[in-house]
């Protein structure tokens, strides 16, 4: 459930970032010697060698029918003789990838709109060919292409209902991270899409009641987890005539994923991902993008899953070549932990270039010139991340270039040169800092933005935040952070407040900034009096190996369960200073499963429990996420029955606190009416807040204060003798 948790939950996600791929506010120079960002003054051109500024693309010129266009984003042609400008955004169900674009030509300054006869605000990832001649966009499902020089606009596809060219439905997004669905050949002559037919997907119907006098429903095309997927196909449409040649990928499409797909670096075929329904069999293809035959090259095999969220990501596809493209980098664990391999094109060689128990978090760039390759990786501190590089060859060790002072969390966006980077920085007790660096010797391009001159270790003793390792009764070794009260008397009791989420989607215990507050409370909790703490169980994803990871396959709702519960155990068995007695527990999404889990299956040990957009019963959710974790409900119902907290909720004793938007298009509102339902069966009290059509993210006031107040009332704070 890439469930991008809200409010009081801030979770660690993994950016996977190509050397060559920045944020929409931020392009390299054609040289990599510096960058482009949007300024109030219009978009800046900083030079990292000679230090100059110069504004290439002043605001006035980005003035539309009167009007100054608000940039979201922008991409210069591959001359940079153009700048691309996206604008006038909306949201599609996460991110703005709806809007207008608007094509501004740098030596003439003329600002040209595209898709001006479509529907206003309908485009969607538009990109500019290689040539320079054209430009494709996707517009209600359907993939375009126009003429810029003439304006000519000419339809492409020609799908209707939900049957969607060019991007992606609901699932792919959420769990693929799939959004821009097409790709323009380098010679321009052709477009390679997805076309996913979610037609045959049934509709979760969303119920409106505030918005008019008469209730109305909200469709969402949502496969849920044992149904069969949507049928997904890749074609190549000729821009001339309007043909499309699908690539004939052996299987059902309707029992299988192709999660990545790209041009094999030159016009004439394809590669791409398959991956099968339950997401542990991937295959590699090339294809003919004339005859679309298909030839599988490269598998891999896991007993759990093939895990793809760390592999090579960008704009434009997820392989990274090398050689002269004879050559391209694979992530892989099926040697026990996420590493970096070296593959020819053909697959049947293969060179191992990270080694050793070391976890590749992100791969982040190439330099090819003098035979590295960038990393995040963090062998002795999973709650940490720094940058590492490999050689290519496959020889020697794994090199920190981090700086070794700087203990936290460190990102990296690499020039395609590979010899500078914007460096972010946050420890528990440091603020964001930022910095352009040169690489490899990671020195500040300006020493007046130096991190290293900034950082000041001395702001650890005043932090309230500690880690800690904790180990259970069962041998399970977990990382773990605590914020300790103002004015502690270890002499004293406090209660414990406990943040989890616990599921394969994400950390909560990574050492950043932030770490140790919750930005739901109203208020301090330090100064409040409590004891705010988190671990991080078996099954979430930290560098700590495959097995570590993987560990929660089918024990989804069991396994992190106990883990968690045992840790607790032990927390309050080790410090004498919390308070057994007073015990809370909160989180969102999978967070909230885990809360009602631990309310209901060790009720002995929590006595308070906040709980916002759990899943209650894992039947409900969507197919990709679940069956890559659990299984086909068709082959091992019991382990998805056993780890819901629906099953459990007849052992409730504490105090429950529910949260629900009735307008989630994630978790379904649903999941609190089963959860209802079992808890008034069983006779059982609890407190339950809906938010009418608010969706997966309820960002309200009135939330603070409900959570506030339930915690205080059923928690109280403060230290007792």
């Amino acid at each position: 459930m890439l469930r991008r948790t809200v409010c009081f939950v801030v979770v660690a996600m993994f950016s996977c970032l190509v050397s060559h791929a920045q944020s929409g506010g931020s392009q390299w120079t054609e040289d990599g010697n510096g960058n482009y960002t949007i300024e109030e003054k219009g978009i800046v051109r900083t030079d990292f060698k000679t230090k100059a500024q110069e504004t290439v693309v002043p605001s006035e010129w980005l003035v539309a029918d009167g009007k100054s266009l608000r940039v979201r984003s922008f991409t210069f042609s591959k001359d940079f003789g153009s700048v691309l400008i996206f604008t006038n955004t909306q949201r599609v169900w996460r991110y703005d990838t709806r809007g207008d674009y608007w094509l501004l030509d740098l030596k003439t300054r003329q600002l040209k709109q595209l898709g001006k006869t479509l529907p206003a605000t309908s485009l969607m990832f538009a990109k500019v060919s290689p040539d320079g001649t054209k430009a494709a966009y996707v517009s209600r499902n359907n993939l375009y292409v126009e003429d810029l020089k003439s304006g000519r606009i000419k339809q492409l596809t020609f799908g209707k209902g939900k049957l969607i060219s060019g991007t992606f439905d609901w699932v792919y997004e959420e769990e693929f991270d799939c959004r821009d669905g097409f790709r323009w050949s380098p010679d321009s002559r052709s477009i390679a899409f997805w076309e996913i037919d979610a037609n045959t997907i049934r509709d979760f119907y969303m119920i409106n009641t505030t918005d008019s006098i008469y209730s109305f429903t909200v469709p969402v095309e949502y496969p849920k987890v044992g149904e069969t997927p949507s049928a997904c196909r890749v074609g190549v449409v000729t821009v001339a005539d309007g043909k499309t040649v699908w690539m004939k990928v052996p299987g059902d499409n309707r029992q299988h994923y192709i999660p990545r797909m790209d041009w094999a670096e030159n016009s004439d075929e394809l590669i791409l991902q398959q991956l099968n329904r339950k997401q542990n069999h991937s295959k590699l293809f090339y294809t003919n993008a004339r005859t679309g035959e298909a030839r599988a090259f490269y598998e891999e095999k896991d007993e759990a899953w093939v895990d793809i969220r760390t592999s090579w990501s960008g704009s434009e596809g997820g392989w990274r070549w090398l050689n002269g493209n004879r050559d391209f980098l694979w992530i892989s664990e099926k040697g026990g932990w996420n590493h970096i391999f070296r593959v020819s094109r053909d697959g049947k060689n293969e060179t191992l270039i990270t080694r050793g128990d070391l976890d590749v978090i992100s791969p982040l760039a190439v330099d090819e010139t003098n035979g590295f390759v960038y990393y995040l990786a963090s062998p002795f501190n999973a709650t940490q991340r720094y940058l590492y590089r490999s050689r290519l060859d496959g020889k020697g060790e794994a090199e920190r270039v981090s700086p070794t002072a700087l203990e936290g969390t460190h990102n990296y966006m690499i020039s395609p040169n590979g010899l500078f980077a914007r460096h972010s920085f946050s420890n528990y007790y440091t603020p964001p800092m930022m910095e352009a660096i040169t690489l490899p010797d990671h020195k500040p391009v300006n020493p007046a933005e130096s991190i290293a001159d900034k950082f000041d270790p001395s702001r650890k003793t005043q932090s309230n935040v500690e880690f800690f390792k904790v180990v259970t009764e069962d041998g399970v070794e977990m990382d773990g952070w605590m914020a300790k009260p103002k004015n502690f008397d270890p002499k004293k009791k406090y209660p414990v407040v406990f943040l989890v989420y616990s599921e394969p989607a994400s950390a909560t215990v990574t050492d950043r900034f932030g770490i140790g507050r919750n930005g739901l409370y109203e208020g301090d909790m330090a100064a409040d009096g409590y004891l705010y703490m988190s671990v991080d169980n078996r099954g979430t994803p930290a560098p700590k190996g495959r097995a570590w990871r993987k560990s929660i396959y089918r024990k989804i709702g069991v396994i992190n369960i106990r883990d968690q519960a045992m840790a607790c155990k032990k927390i309050l068995e080790t410090y004498p200073f919390a308070d057994p007695a007073r015990v809370a527990v909160h989180g969102w999404s999978g967070g909230g499963s885990a809360t009602l889990n631990l309310l209901f299956q060790y009720p002995d040990l929590y006595q308070t429990g906040i709980a916002g957009a759990a899943v209650a019963n894992q039947l409900t959710y969507d197919n990709i996420y679940q069956e890559r974790y659990m299984g086909l409900p068709q082959e091992n119902l019991q382990d998805f029955v056993q780890g819901s907290p629906v099953t459990h909720a007849k052992n409730l004793k504490g105090n429950l606190l529910y949260i629900h938007g009735t307008g989630d298009d994630n978790v379904h509102y649903q999941n609190a009416e089963m959860l209802i339902n079992e808890l008034i069966k069983y006779n059982r009290q609890f407190q339950f807040m809906p938010y009418p059509n608010r969706n997966h993210g309820v960002r309200e006031k009135h939330l603070s204060t409900l959570f506030t107040n339930y915690l205080k009332q059923h928690c109280p704070p403060g230290a007792r003798d």
